[in-house]
């Protein structure tokens, strides 16, 4: 993970708002969302893993799925996920009534940041910034 600086870090918006603006930018909100906090994710890579600028953010007037929801802006940051190229050793099969899991654990949630994605990560938050200012 590498973190960002940003001006946004610390700004309020309508979580709506945001939305609008960012998904036509090719970002969505990340899967590790909950009622307080989420993300959102700008993938720019799968090649080797996923590199993603990710945007955190954490709710300040009510829960994110609420209408009106307004949100907080987090400080941003570069991450890299290694995906397993096997079977994942630990997977659950579950048991002979139940469904087995198919999603295999990264092989490493906060893998190496390759260092020439580092200024596009920078041009994505840059084009961001651009965008909400």
């Amino acid at each position: 993970m590498i973190e960002l600086s940003s001006s946004l870090s610390g700004m309020t918006f309508s979580l709506f708002e945001l939305e609008r603006k960012l998904k036509p930018l090719g970002y969505s909100i990340g899967g590790n969302w909950d009622y307080e906090h989420g993300s959102f994710d700008y993938k720019m890579d799968d090649k080797e893993g996923y590199l993603f600028l990710r945007l955190p953010f954490k709710a300040v007037n009510s829960e994110l799925d609420s209408a009106g929801a307004v949100v907080e802006l987090q400080q941003p940051f570069l991450l890299s996920h290694v995906y397993q190229d096997s079977v994942d050793p630990e997977g659950n099969i579950g048991n002979v009534t139940a469904a087995f899991n198919q999603f295999a654990e990264p092989k490493d949630k906060d893998g190496e940041f390759p260092e020439d994605y580092i200024s596009l990560g920078q041009a994505h938050l840059h084009e961001v910034e651009k965008l909400l200012l």
